[in-house]
């Protein structure tokens, strides 16, 4: 056991403590540049899919605006809360302006990555969409590259199926047992039963969950927070401006100044975000859009809304108020996030973000699960492995709640993330032309005057696109 714990301990310094962080801020840099700064040109487009209708001719199929829910309540999770209390305790203030920094470059990389999904989705036997980096690397790269696509799925079933789903009960069943008092057991049933009640719906089941689930959590947070901020509106440009000072290490505040907060505000940012790390993508293939840029703008969307409106939240929440101390050491994570909030608002808001946590956790769990889902499909699409599966996910969920200590046993998805990262990557770079290609016809469509840009599947007849997938489109001109 201590040396397969070694052995990951290796993976993991290999990836997550020198070459991944530096190679995916480089890889954001690289795409922001190369397609002209997109995610500030379609900003404004970001903001249509909120109010938007399922367009497609099946009225059952997943919408752009479910996929954007889904893989928001993906991204945003205890990282939201706890890891921006961590990154301001190991960083300083100045952390916080790294995370937005990595969040804007982040949005070219999720635009890239989602596209490419897009086109390269397939439609399966129960009229179900699927893709995201495994399928891009196969039908984008050839069969010759399947071996790559199946170490990313091992990956992804490793870390997020198995190990993040174990770490998201445990934070809930920790956060109700120290507010409400609720035994770990009992929340880990609840949580199970609950998780397998929407997981053995499928695709469709989890989009209308997270369709009620995230709007709810997502805006009471966002109210929550916005209350601390009004209510301390004059305070508010002198904490922006210990952010900037920090964040350049123009003001000391903890050791390591400036390195520490580029450090922890780049790397939480990442790992709250999840752009280029080859998540979000198996969602952003589900939906039914006319074009693949658009499901790359919603999913751009997505960084922007955990990273730059929710986590910003929490760190003016904390910078805000007077438990957060700069330097001390002592309370960090979710109870300097809880108590700043207690400061605030009084000790009801404990139990309110008690309950954001169980939301933000839940709408987590089921994301993740769709991960290892769509990822085990790429190897077996046996029903009965399926089902092993989902089982399997409430088994998991279930030992990572009761027991304190069983996230411990999942040391080994921090390394498997960092390798599905390098995977993704690799292929993102390897099929880049194929989505500047993409980008040129959506702006082509839009310079001509249209609209609502549509894929013509007869223009990409040279790659491996599932015509089926997108029979719902038409030429431009004619639609």
């Amino acid at each position: 056991m201590e040396f397969i714990e070694a052995f990951f301990g290796v993976i993991g310094d290999l990836t997550w403590g020198w070459s991944l962080i530096p190679i995916l801020v480089v890889f954001g840099l690289f795409i922001t540049i190369t397609t002209g700064f997109v995610q500030f040109e379609f900003f404004g487009r970001m903001w249509r899919v909120l109010s938007s209708n399922n367009n497609a001719a099946d009225p059952n199929a997943i919408s752009a605006r479910e996929a954007l829910l889904v893989s928001v309540g993906g991204r945003v999770g205890g990282g939201n809360i706890a890891g921006v209390a961590v990154a301001i305790t190991l960083g300083g203030p100045g952390a916080v302006f790294w995370m937005w920094a990595i969040a804007l470059v982040g949005m070219a990389t999720s635009l890239v990555e989602c596209s490419l999904a897009q086109l390269f989705k397939r439609r399966t036997r129960e009229n179900e969409c699927r893709g995201g980096p495994a399928r891009s690397i196969i039908h984008g790269l050839g069969a010759d590259y399947k071996w790559l696509a199946v170490i990313y799925a091992i990956c992804l079933i490793a870390a997020f199926g198995l190990g993040f789903n174990a770490f998201q009960g445990n934070t809930v069943a920790g956060a109700v047992e120290d507010s409400l008092g609720i035994s770990r057991l009992w929340t880990g049933i609840g949580l199970a039963i609950v998780a397998g009640f929407i997981i053995f719906g499928g695709i469709h089941r989890i989009a209308k969950a997270a369709d009620v689930v995230v709007p709810i959590m997502a805006i009471g947070y966002l109210l929550m927070a916005g209350v601390v901020i009004l209510i301390n509106i004059a305070d508010v440009p002198a904490v922006f401006m210990s952010i900037v000072r920090n964040a350049f290490g123009f003001e000391e505040v903890v050791t390591g100044g400036m390195g520490a907060a580029i450090a922890q505000g780049l790397r939480r940012g990442l790992f709250s975000n999840e752009a280029g790390l080859g998540s979000a993508p198996n969602v952003a293939a589900t939906a039914e859009v006319r074009h693949p840029i658009s499901q790359g703008i919603t999913q751009a969307f997505s960084v922007f809304i955990d990273t730059i409106l929710i986590c910003s939240c929490t760190a003016f929440v904390i910078l805000l108020g007077d438990v957060y101390v700069p330097g001390a050491e002592g309370i960090d994570g979710v109870a300097l996030t809880q108590q700043s909030i207690v400061s605030h608002l009084g000790s009801w808001a404990q139990y309110f973000l008690t309950a954001a946590i169980l939301l933000f956790a839940f709408s987590s769990i089921i994301y993740n699960y769709y991960l290892g889902e769509n990822a085990l499909t790429v190897m077996t699409e046996s029903p009965i492995a399926l089902n092993v599966f989902r089982v399997a996910i409430m088994g998991i969920v279930f030992l990572g709640a009761v027991a304190p200590g069983a996230t411990a046993v999942f040391f080994f998805s921090d390394p498997m993330m960092g390798i599905l990262a390098l995977v993704n990557l690799l292929a993102i770079m390897m099929l880049f032309p194929v989505a500047m290609r993409l980008l040129k016809d959506f702006r082509r469509q839009l310079k001509a005057g249209v609209a609502r840009p549509v894929l013509n599947p007869d223009d990409y007849k040279d790659l491996d696109i599932d015509l089926d997938a997108w029979k719902g489109t038409a030429p431009a001109e004619a639609s």
